[in-house]
C-alpha cells in the first residue's frame, strides 16, 4: 500500500506559516507544527479522496495479477467500522504492510446487522442508505487509526526518539473496499443514485448482481430470478456514469452472475435480430412446441427454429430456464458483462471446487483473455465436508483402500488425524493460491467472517463467565491474550481516541488543557515495559 509522504507535513507546515503571516496577531495562538501534524494525521479529507486513492491501488494490483497470479488479493467482510479498524491494525502488525489486503462490505451483513427494521434476510429489504453509511463509518474508523498511530509517533519524536523515518514512510490503514450494492435497489436510475452515495462515502469498487432487484435472494439460497442482459448492462452503465461524474475515473465494477443457481426469469426480452443478446437469452427459456389451435387465451408464444413454442410459465408468472443450461448462462453473462464495461467478475458457485470454477472461467477467457474473478470463500459452504469429499474421490481414484471411512459421515471428528483429513486440509490451505493460478481468481474474500467470530467468541466467553470460572473466563480468554498478543484495543481508552484528544486539547488550550491521561488513568496498568530483561520463574521444589 502507498505510504503517506512527508511532503504532506512540510506542505501543511508552510501553508499555516503563510496564513499566520497573512492574518497577523489574531493567529498568534496557532502553532504551525501542531496544525501540520493534524493535517498529516488526516490525509483523506473526503470519501472521494479515498475512492480515487484506493481505485488506483486496485488498478495497480489487477495489473500485477495479470503478470503473476501469485499477486492475488484478499479481504474479510466487516459489519462495523471498529471491526474494519481492528482488522487493518492487525494486518499491519502481523504482516508489516497492508498491500493487497482489502475490505469487503457484505449486503448480507448489512441486512442482518445494520437495518433499522431489525435482523433481515439477504433480500434487499434493508434501507438503501445503510450501505453508504457503513462505508463512511468504516473509513472514519480507519482514518482514526491513522491519526492515533501518527499521534503516538509524533509524541515519541517530541521525546527525542528517532522515529522520523517511520513518520515519513507511514503506511495508511486506508485500503480499497469492495461494496455490495445487491441488485441495485431498483431501476438503473436508483442504481446510479445509490452508487453515487457509496462512492462519495469512499467506495472504489461496486459489486452488482444480475438478479431482479425486488425479488433478490442471497446467492446461496434458492428462488433466484435473473434479468435479461440488456437490463443488467443498463445498471453497469449507471455505475460507470456515477464514477465518471464524481471524477473517480479508475472506479471498479464487479459484475456478479447468479445464473449457476438461478432457474427463473421474470422477463422475456425483445429480440431485434436473430442471434442478438435477447435471442440468446430467450434460447435458454424452456418451451414446449404447440399448434396455434392449442394455444390458450392470453398465452405467451414464441417462434423458435421455425416452430411455434410456448414458454413454461409458473403460476407466479415467472418463466423457467432449461435444465442444465446454467453453466452456459454463466459464461454468456460473464462475457457480456466484460464486453460492456465490467472490470471483474463474480460467479456464485454451489461448492468451492477449483476445477469447477476453472471450467467456467476458461470458457470466458476464450473470448476475454484477461477475465478475472472476485470469489466468495463463503461460510455458506461446509468447507470441511466439501474438501473431505474431494479428497475421498481422489484417494479412491488412486486405488486407496477407503473401507475405513464412512462416506456418509466424513465430518466425524474420528477422521481429524487421518490421511483423508490431512489431504482435505491441505487443499483448503492452498485453495486461494491454487484457484488464483488455475481459475483466474484475483480477489478472495470471506463475506461473513466477523458475523461468525462474534458469535463464536460470545459463546466461549459466556460458557465460562456465567459458570464457575466467573471473571477468570474473561481474564484468561480475553484480556490476558490481548496483553500478551499486543492487541491494540487492550488500551481501549487510547483506541477510542483519548490520547489523541489530549494532544488536541494541548494544541487548543496549552497548559490549561484538562487531559484524561495522567497518573490516575487506569490504562497505565497496560503500559508495556521493555527495559527489563526477560526473567525465568524459579519455583521451590
Amino acid at each position: 500500500m502507498k505510504n503517506l509522504s512527508n511532503s504532506n507535513y512540510s506542505s501543511a507546515l508552510q501553508t499555516v506559516k503563510d496564513l499566520k503571516e497573512k492574518y497577523g496577531n489574531t493567529w498568534n495562538a496557532i502553532n504551525p507544527e501542531s496544525a501540520a501534524r493534524m493535517v498529516t494525521q488526516n490525509r483523506f479529507k473526503t470519501g472521494l479522496d479515498i475512492a480515487k486513492y484506493t481505485a488506483a491501488i486496485m488498478r495497480e494490483d489487477m495489473a500485477a495479477y495479470d503478470v503473476d497470479s501469485s499477486n492475488y488479493t484478499q479481504s474479510l467482510g466487516c459489519w462495523h467500522g471498529f471491526v474494519a479498524q481492528q482488522k487493518m491494525i492487525a494486518v499491519k502488525k502481523h504482516h508489516k504492510t497492508t498491500s493487497k489486503k482489502y475490505l469487503y462490505l457484505s449486503g448480507w451483513m448489512v441486512a442482518a446487522l445494520r437495518s433499522e427494521f431489525g435482523p433481515l434476510p439477504d433480500q434487499s429489504m434493508h434501507e438503501k442508505t445503510a450501505v453508504p453509511s457503513l462505508i463512511k463509518e468504516i473509513y472514519d474508523f480507519l482514518r482514526q487509526a491513522d491519526a492515533i498511530e501518527l499521534n503516538d509517533l509524533f509524541k515519541r519524536l517530541e521525546k527525542g526518539e528517532d522515529v522520523q523515518y517511520q513518520i515519513d514512510n507511514f503506511e495508511s490503514h486506508i485500503v480499497p473496499i469492495i461494496a455490495d450494492i445487491d441488485a441495485g435497489f431498483g431501476n438503473e436510475e436508483a442504481t446510479y443514485l445509490l452508487t453515487k452515495k457509496m462512492i462519495e462515502a469512499g467506495a472504489c469498487a461496486i459489486q452488482i448482481e444480475n438478479q431482479v432487484s425486488d425479488a433478490k435472494q442471497c446467492g446461496h439460497q434458492d428462488g433466484k430470478v435473473t434479468v435479461p442482459h440488456e437490463d443488467f448492462i443498463a445498471k453497469l452503465n449507471a455505475i460507470r456514469y456515477a464514477f465518471l461524474e464524481l471524477g473517480v475515473d479508475d472506479g471498479i465494477i464487479v459484475a456478479r452472475t447468479d445464473s449457476e443457481g438461478a432457474s427463473l426469469t421474470q422477463k422475456l426480452p425483445v429480440s431485434q435480430k436473430p442471434g442478438d443478446l435477447a435471442s440468446q437469452y430467450l434460447a435458454f427459456v424452456e418451451a414446449e412446441e404447440i399448434a396455434i389451435t392449442d394455444a390458450k387465451e392470453d398465452d405467451v408464444l414464441l417462434k423458435r427454429d421455425g416452430k411455434l413454442v410456448r414458454p413454461v410459465r409458473l403460476a407466479n408468472g415467472l418463466y423457467k430456464f432449461k435444465d442444465g443450461s446454467n453453466i452456459d448462462r454463466v459464461v454468456l453473462d460473464c462475457i457480456t458483462s466484460l464486453q460492456n464495461g465490467a472490470d471483474l467478475l463474480w460467479i456464485e458457485t454451489p461448492t468451492p471446487n477449483v476445477k469447477q470454477i476453472a471450467h467456467m472461467v476458461n470458457r470466458v477467457k476464450e473470448v476475454m483473455p484477461n477475465a478475472k474473478l472476485v470469489y466468495n470463500n463463503s461460510p455458506s459452504f461446509n468447507w470441511t465436508l466439501n474438501f473431505r469429499n474431494q479428497a475421498y474421490e481422489e484417494m479412491l481414484a488412486e486405488g486407496e483402500d477407503m473401507t475405513a471411512y464412512d462416506r456418509n459421515n466424513l465430518m466425524d471428528s474420528l477422521y481429524d488425524g487421518s490421511e483423508l483429513c490431512h489431504r482435505a486440509d491441505e487443499k483448503i490451505r492452498t485453495f486461494q493460491s491454487d484457484s488464483a493460478k488455475e481459475a483466474g481468481i484475483f480477489h478472495h474474500l470471506i463475506t461473513l467472517p466477523t458475523y461468525h467470530t462474534t458469535a463464536l467468541h460470545m459463546n466461549d466467553l459466556t460458557e465460562g463467565y456465567f459458570a464457575e470460572e466467573g471473571m477468570l473466563a474473561y481474564v484468561k480468554g480475553v484480556q490476558r491474550k490481548e496483553i500478551r498478543k499486543g492487541v491494540s484495543c487492550v488500551k481501549h481508552q487510547r483506541m477510542a481516541g483519548s490520547d489523541l484528544g489530549d494532544a488536541h486539547k494541548t494544541f487548543f488550550a496549552g497548559d490549561k488543557a484538562l487531559k484524561a491521561g495522567g497518573e490516575n488513568n487506569t490504562s497505565n496498568q497496560f503500559e508495556v515495559k521493555t527495559s527489563e530483561p526477560k526473567r525465568e520463574l524459579v519455583l521451590d521444589k
